[in-house]
Order: structure tokens, then C-alpha cells, then sequence
């Protein structure tokens, strides 16, 4: 593993930056490869095991006491597993998006093969035995572990093994949803933050080849089917300021229960993880009886709206339902995570405010389904904090390309009202608590990182010299480039908005620092 990073062959892939670009695009399509066939295996298992879910389901609605008091013990020694795993391995708990953001930042160390092994196996039990858990988390972490360890076959410098890591977490994107543009754009905007080319091209090449991976398995048709999906009108763009207001709304009020059902599981009758995961197991099992349509991750749940009777009734009970399990199943700790259940549960809140539209006549329910689909790229800008990703995965999704406009406008206004209301992005929220109860605290010269940073018009070292700007300490500028043009940084130059800065450091803090100086406007 590597302890230490070698500043002699990043300088050296600095100075020959279009041969590394290169060959960054080159490992990408490889890392997608990789990528594309762990991420089909996992979601054919998941697929299969929610099958055969059903299936069980369907015989212990007509077989004995003895029988169905066979299937909870059989949940009871499901939840032991799932419990030694997290044991084993804690980092492949949750979805693993956190995670990956923070090897990206150089705060977290991760295992990539015992966490790629344990995700695996963790997630196909616990998802397959009906936690309201998504694969798209745990995929985008597979893909980054994949990516990590060929990285170290390699032997890859780390700021190379950061840019394939990325490119990793988008084919896992891009692999469970079917959604190439979405998994390129996510790491970007979500990942790191910055629309980099030398981010984009291997990015962009492993959710190319992990795409046609996953279709080569599972076919080209887009994930969520809604029968006829037509034009929105423009008389009717008034309605996406409204559904943007009211899912930023409830964006935050799903993160804030993510956040706090850590609250729920530290009641005194949750002794040990153990009896947690088995709460949320024995729940999932009570639940497959008579309201099995909140379990799992919901796909199917989103595929059956538009044919589900207009009853507000009932659109408002699966989604109080699937809200209140999806916290239970998050916060037991098992691999899953919660990006498919929050998709589920913009499409339940459009759902009803649609139905509520039709009710009072402003819409005609032809419109219902837009309604539905707007309201999913809302509440992911809502929850996230990442509108673009939000608007491109929902066209991919639904093959809806038309609806750019109206759901740029939903998902835009949507973050807006989160960030009035104090909302945080819900990954970076739960980097940050991660890292705060963390116990090991990496060494110096694990944390170091090369960061990528652009400089913003506006901003505090705009039209600056280097040497007159007050840098934080424990940061080095490394490179710059501009354009085609590379330049060696001293105290005589002079930098330019769109400037790409390579900075050495070895803090959180420091990292935080500098790229408030560097890309946010001086007010």
C-alpha cells in the first residue's frame, strides 16, 4: 500500500501533460471495463434476489406457521451475517458515497479488496432481503475500489489513483442507471467539484465502456418506464417554481431524518449493531405481507406510478412509508444506500402534489407523470445539492430529453429554497460527521493530495501575483495551467481567472482553504 506520496512522478506527468491526459483516458476506459462487469454482476444479483424475494413471499402467504416462523429466524441469521460484515469491514457500510469522497480528498483509506468483496455480499443480502436501500451508492463505491486497485497493480502515483477513482465512482453511476452523461457529470459536479478536462476525459471514457457493459447484460431501455411521456407545456412552467419550492422543502426535511435517525438506533433497546440490522430486517419482513411495495430499493415502485389509481390517499401512505423505512434501513449501517429510495420519494411527492393539481383542475392528470418526473430531479438538487447531475440522470432515466428546460428550472429553483432554509449537501454532511467520530487520524503523508483547482473570475487571487497572496500555510503551488500554456509558478506570477492550479497539501483544512481563495468570488 501506499505510505507516502512521490512528488518526483507527479511533477513528471505534470510536465508532460498531454501524453497524461492521455493516458488517463486510456486507464479510464479500462477502469470502466472493470467497473461494468462487477457493477452488472452486482445488479443482476440484486435483480435475481428481489425476484426470488417475491417468490418466497407469494408461498408464505399460503404455507403454515412453521414456515413463516422459519423465514424470520432465517432473517435473524441474515442479520448476524450482515453484522459480522460491518464488523469486518466498517467502510463498506452506508452507500459509500462519503467514502469515496473522501479518498478523493486524501482523508480516508480504504481496503479497496475487503471493501469491494464486502459490499458486494452485504448489499446483494440486505437489499435482496428487502431493505428500502438503492445499488447506485454501493455501485459508485465498487467502482471506485475497482478503480483503486488497478490503480495499485499499476502502481499509479496518488493523484493519478484520484483521477481513476473518480472515473470509477462515475462508471458505477453510469452502470446502474444506465446513464453515461449523469456518471461523467457526478463526478464532476458532485465528486470533485471542479468541470476539469482532465477529469472529464477518463471520467467520461469508463461511463462510456461501463454503459455499454451494462447494456451488453441488460439491454438499452432506459430504467423507469411511464407509458406516454408527454411535452410540458409552457403554460404550465409556472407549476415547476411551485414543485421546486415545495421538494426543496422536503429535500430537507429527508436529509434532516437521515441525519437524526442515528437518534432512533441509540435508544437503549439497541444494545449492539446486531440488534439493529435485525430490527430492520424483522421490519422488511413484516412489511413483504401486506405492504411489500416500500421494500427494496423501488424501481419497480416508480415504474408502477402512472398506473396506479389517482388516489391521494394512497400516494400519500407509500410515501410516508417508504420515508419512514427507507431511515430505518439506512441507519442500521448496511451496505446500501439511499440514492434510489430518494428518487422514489420525489416521484411519491410529485405523485401527490400532481394528484392534488388534478383534483383542484389546474392540470389535466395527462400531466401527471411530468409532475412525477420534474419532481425527482428536484429533490435530488434539494437533497444533494448537485442540479445538474439531478436534470441530466432524470432525462437519462426516463428517455425524456424534451424536458430539459422545466427540469433545469424544478431542480435549480429546488436548491435555491434548500440553501435558503440552510440545507447542506447531504454526501458532504455525511463526510464531515464521518470524519469527526473517526478514532485514526491518517498520517501526514497519507493526507497529502494534489488538488486541481480553477480559478474563479471574481475571486481572491484573480489577477493576483502569487507572492502577494496569503496563502494557508501547509499548501504548495505546484503547476499552473492556462490553456495550452504551462507555466512554472514563482512570486512574479501573475494568475488569471481560468487558470488550473496544482497545490500540494496535506489538510483538510488547509484544502478547504485554498479553494476558498481560489474559486469562490471575493466579496
Amino acid at each position: 500500500m501506499q505510505s507516502k506520496i512521490d512528488i518526483i512522478p507527479v511533477i513528471r506527468n505534470l510536465n508532460h501533460w498531454p501524453r497524461f491526459r492521455l493516458r488517463l483516458f486510456a486507464e479510464g476506459a479500462w477502469v470502466g471495463l472493470l467497473s461494468g462487469i462487477v457493477i452488472s454482476f452486482f445488479r443482476w444479483c440484486l435483480e435475481a434476489g428481489t425476484r426470488l424475494r417475491e417468490q418466497i413471499y407469494v408461498l408464505l402467504m399460503q404455507a403454515g406457521w412453521m414456515e413463516n416462523i422459519l423465514w424470520f429466524v432465517f432473517l435473524l441469521l441474515a442479520s448476524y451475517v450482515l453484522y459480522r460484515l460491518k464488523q469486518h469491514e466498517p467502510e463498506a457500510s452506508g452507500s459509500g458515497i462519503p467514502q469515496v469522497k473522501g479518498i478523493i480528498l486524501g482523508v480516508v483509506r480504504l481496503r479497496w479488496l475487503r471493501v469491494l468483496w464486502v459490499k458486494l455480499a452485504g448489499g446483494i443480502l440486505g437489499i435482496g432481503l428487502g431493505l428500502s436501500l438503492g445499488r447506485e451508492g454501493p455501485s459508485i463505491q465498487l467502482g471506485a475500489v475497482t478503480a483503486q486497485g488497478m490503480s495499485r497493480a499499476l502502481g499509479r502515483t496518488r493523484m493519478e489513483e484520484r483521477y481513476l477513482i473518480t472515473a470509477g465512482a462515475s462508471a458505477g453511476l453510469a452502470a446502474a442507471f444506465n446513464a453515461p452523461l449523469a456518471g461523467a457529470i457526478f463526478a464532476l459536479e458532485e465528486l470533485h467539484r471542479n468541470f476539469s478536462s482532465v477529469v472529464l476525459a477518463p471520467a467520461m471514457a469508463a461511463a462510456l465502456v461501463a454503459t455499454m457493459v451494462s447494456r451488453v447484460v441488460f439491454g438499452r431501455d432506459p430504467i423507469f418506464h411511464f407509458g406516454m411521456l408527454p411535452p410540458f407545456p409552457l403554460r404550465y412552467m409556472w407549476l415547476a417554481v411551485v414543485l421546486g419550492i415545495i421538494i426543496g422543502v422536503a429535500g430537507i426535511i429527508f436529509n434532516k431524518g437521515l441525519l437524526n435517525i442515528g437518534r432512533f438506533y441509540a435508544l437503549p433497546v439497541f444494545r449492539n449493531d446486531y440488534m439493529r440490522i435485525a430490527f430492520a430486517l424483522v421490519t422488511a419482513g413484516i412489511l413483504g405481507y401486506g405492504f411489500p411495495q416500500v421494500l427494496g430499493g423501488g424501481n419497480d415502485l416508480i415504474n408502477s406510478l402512472y398506473q396506479l389509481p389517482l388516489s391521494l390517499t394512497l400516494f400519500l401512505t407509500l410515501l410516508c412509508g417508504k420515508f419512514v423505512f427507507t431511515l430505518i434501513s439506512y441507519g442500521c449501517g448496511t451496505p446500501g444506500g439511499f440514492f434510489l429510495p430518494m428518487l422514489v420519494l420525489g416521484a411519491l411527492c410529485g405523485g401527490s402534489i400532481g394528484i392534488l393539481l388534478v383534483q383542484m383542475g389546474v392540470i389535466s392528470s395527462y400531466y401527471l407523470t411530468n409532475i412525477i418526473v420534474i419532481s425527482m430531479a428536484a429533490f435530488f438538487a434539494a437533497s444533494v445539492h448537485s442540479p445538474v447531475t439531478g436534470t441530466i440522470l432524470i432525462m437519462e432515466m426516463t428517455a425524456s430529453y424534451e424536458h430539459l428546460l422545466v427540469l433545469c428550472t424544478a431542480s435549480m429553483i429546488a436548491l435555491a429554497t434548500a440553501q435558503l432554509l440552510g440545507g447542506q449537501p447531504i454526501y458532504d454532511t455525511l463526510l464531515k460527521r464521518s470524519l469527526a467520530t473517526r478514532q485514526k487520524v491518517l498520517p501526514a503523508e497519507e493526507r497529502r493530495n494534489i488538488l486541481e483547482l480553477t480559478i474563479s473570475s471574481g475571486s481572491v487571487v484573480d489577477g493576483k501575483y502569487i507572492g502577494r497572496i496569503d496563502w494557508p500555510d501547509h499548501v504548495a503551488l505546484v503547476d499552473i495551467k492556462r490553456g495550452t500554456e504551462e507555466i512554472i509558478p514563482d512570486y512574479h506570477t501573475r494568475l488569471c481567472a481560468g487558470d488550473y492550479l496544482y497545490v500540494l497539501t496535506d489538510s483538510v483544512e488547509a484544502a478547504e482553504k485554498v479553494r476558498n481563495l481560489v474559486e469562490h468570488e471575493n466579496a
